[in-house]
């Protein structure tokens, strides 16, 4: 077991209750406390003072200050900071991966792979900051020239989830940084302390170069998302978390004509192809459907298998599921680690119940385990279930180790079942056969905003876009042209002529 007090006090936190405003970290200031228990043993990790109404103005004069500044500071000067970021997450990884994981209850390994992409998307952004590419364009008027630029928005409003309490929030803020934009962020209050632990990193690298306070600010309480979705000084809105909640954000944001960038719920499946190599499919479904305890919005939910093949992987399948060893998520021996609170527990139990009222088959029952190695009360077991794509349960998405397993006969109505969902985040096809992995990933394939071949559903790279398309929200972050969701666009004409033509030939005279 780690000890996580040495842990808190490296990462800068000294006391268990950081309720505290410090330079550019603002952590709450209210009466209320925000106590943080991890899943992995019940205990307190730390607690943290919710943000008053009053503190919450204070941050936003603060950041509003500290644009006006920030947008003058060149993208290639605003990168070499992010670049600082990146180094000193180097330097703290070890403890703020194992940080990750205590309080959020994944694997070890999955908190380091966390904060390593935090440090990929600094790598991302530095290059980024020299590369915020506008067009040219010709002007259809002689001696004239157009082109487009892109200017930073302003304040970015990031809304993020327990189940990466730390990448998500680094994917926004690193490329709204090298944009030009000051950034806000809300954690989840079931993981506010791996957010002070970022805050603080951050404020020491912007201290150490003498920037001022409001470029990177930490809100704290449930109440504090409605005051950012409702506030008509911040233009952007990222908010990572579930359809319902996406709607109230996305309604919000829109009546004031604001932006916001939605990444919600998925509903994933991988097609098992009998062309597929099936012990590569096996590794792809039992990692997606149990890694992070299935709470990955890019877990494996559904796994839809050819018939000629389905008995024979569905044995692979139930064997490769009593090899797995259930505990404690800091040790490496183990697979599965807890979901998140007993809150959870109870939606895993209701979608069981749920399931077996609708018809579903467990063939691997699950259940809550109990004892002195599991005395969070948040371990499950991972199950599985023969089920119909109808099924409302199926439809849903529920944020646990449930796997559904369902029955096709041709690539067409693979395809038809995978789409067949209200979710479209991240999709997989497991096959050698070139004609199958092509259609599936044409327009008349996957309408998901991630479509994989031979790899699982869960997991991305930051170099690509991340995000999905109808209840999924239909936002992008990280990689690719993600840049643009945080700047305005501008387009340019200058005329360098002695005279003054209109577009379109127009004759106007005086």
């Amino acid at each position: 077991m780690i000890n996580i007090e040495e842990i808190l006090a490296r990462l800068g936190i000294k006391e268990q209750n950081c309720g505290t405003s410090t330079g550019n970290t603002w952590m709450g200031t209210g009466a209320e406390a925000i106590v943080s228990y991890s899943p992995v043993n019940g205990q307190v990790v730390a607690s943290v003072a919710s943000t008053s109404a009053e503190a919450y103005e204070e941050v936003i004069k603060k950041a509003q200050e500290a644009f006006v500044f920030w947008r003058d500071v060149p993208a290639p000067k605003r990168g070499e900071i992010v670049r600082q970021f990146g180094d000193a997450l180097r330097r703290h990884k070890e403890d703020l991966g194992a940080l990750v994981s205590y309080e959020m209850g994944k694997s070890l390994q999955e908190g380091l792979g966390e904060v390593q992409e935090m440090i990929d998307i600094c790598d991302f952004a530095v290059g980024l900051s020299r590369q915020l590419h506008g067009l040219t364009m010709h002007s259809e008027r002689e001696q004239h020239r157009m082109y487009e630029q892109w200017h930073p928005i302003g304040i970015v409003g990031i809304i993020s989830a327990f189940n990466f309490p730390v990448a998500v929030w680094s994917w926004n803020t690193a490329l709204a940084w090298v944009c030009g934009d000051v950034c806000v962020w809300k954690p989840s209050s079931k993981t506010p302390i791996c957010a002070v632990a970022c805050q603080l990193i951050i404020a020491k690298v912007l201290q150490d170069n003498a920037m001022p306070e409001g470029i990177s600010c930490l809100l704290t309480g449930n109440s504090v998302g409605d005051r950012m979705n409702n506030d008509q000084r911040i233009p952007l809105i990222s908010f990572t978390g579930s359809t319902r909640i996406g709607r109230i954000v996305s309604a919000a944001v829109a009546t004031r004509f604001g932006r916001s960038i939605l990444e919600l719920g998925g509903n994933n499946a991988i097609i098992v192809s009998k062309d597929a190599d099936l012990d590569m499919a096996i590794i792809g479904a039992v990692f997606g459907a149990v890694g992070t305890a299935g709470q990955r919005c890019t877990s494996t939910r559904r796994l839809i298998i050819q018939e000629d093949i389905y008995e024979e992987f569905k044995d692979k399948l139930l064997h490769a599921y009593k090899q797995l060893r259930i505990g404690d998520p800091l040790d490496q021996h183990n697979h599965v680690g807890p979901l998140i609170d007993r809150s959870a527990v109870e939606q895993y139990q209701q979608a069981i119940l749920k399931g077996k009222k609708e018809g579903a088959k467990f063939l691997l029952e699950g259940g809550v385990l109990t004892g002195h190695a599991f005395s969070s009360g948040c371990y499950v077991k991972p199950c599985i279930a023969e089920v119909e794509n109808y099924y409302e349960i199926v439809q849903e998405e529920t944020f646990a180790p449930i796997l559904y397993l369902i029955k096709y006969k041709t690539i067409a109505e693979a395809i038809a079942l995978q789409n067949a969902v209200p979710q479209g985040l991240s999709s997989s096809i497991m096959t050698l056969n070139l004609r199958e992995a092509e259609r599936f990933l044409s327009a008349a394939g996957s309408d998901c905003g991630i479509a994989n071949v031979n790899i699982g559903t869960s997991g991305a790279e930051i170099g690509g876009a991340f995000g999905g398309e109808k209840e999924t929200g239909g936002g992008r972050e990280s990689g690719s042209d993600a840049w643009k969701a945080y700047m305005r666009r501008q387009t340019n004409t200058i005329n360098y002529s002695a005279t003054l033509p209109l577009a379109q030939g127009i004759k106007f005279q005086l």
